[in-house]
């Protein structure tokens, strides 16, 4: 099982977790009691963090699947509590479901450089479809300068590279 330590020494999960909670974020994994369940207002007082960064963090990590909450009603006074646990062993998964989201992102665009012809104002650099630029007559909607033919093939190649590589490394057949 991983621990949330682990992930915090690993330079790619932890440069993941830094782009997703930050130094703060990362603070409070560091300083997590292992094991249990936590309120957020014990967590705030063990480690010493504010409670609303305390939070954040926790709604993050739990919206990526990397922590969870049980939540407890006080019979006296109705309040509810909600006890977090760390769900560190989630997170490759969640990694590669953001790959994988990245990667349609990034198919649809590398479709959308490789089925389109471009042009662009050599002026204010606004680049245009060939049917957007012959419906503005080849003449720039923002300053009216003549277009010029952009050739778009680096950017498709860059893409194709972009694609391969993620699903190279997702384990996927191009």
């Amino acid at each position: 099982m991983v621990t949330a330590k682990e992930l915090i020494d690993r330079d790619s999960t932890r440069a993941y977790l830094f782009r997703l909670i930050g130094e703060v974020g990362i603070e409070l994994l560091s300083k997590f009691p292992e094991g249990g369940e936590f309120s957020d207002e014990d967590l705030a007082e063990k480690t010493e963090i504010n409670l609303n960064s305390v939070r954040h963090t926790l709604y993050t990590l739990y919206g990526k699947k990397l922590a969870e909450y049980r939540r407890i009603k006080n019979s006296e006074t109705g309040w509810l509590t909600y006890l977090w646990k760390l769900k560190p062993g989630n997170i490759y998964g969640t990694i590669s479901e953001e790959m994988l989201e990245i990667l349609e992102t990034l198919e649809a665009r590398a479709k959308y450089e490789e089925m389109n012809d471009f042009y662009i104002c050599p002026v204010c650099g606004v680049r245009y479809t060939f049917d957007e630029a012959l419906g503005c007559n080849f003449s720039c909607g923002n300053c009216d300068e003549k277009m010029d033919h952009f050739d778009n093939e680096l950017i498709a190649e860059a893409l194709r590279k972009r694609v391969d590589l993620l699903k190279e490394n997702l384990n996927i057949a191009s």
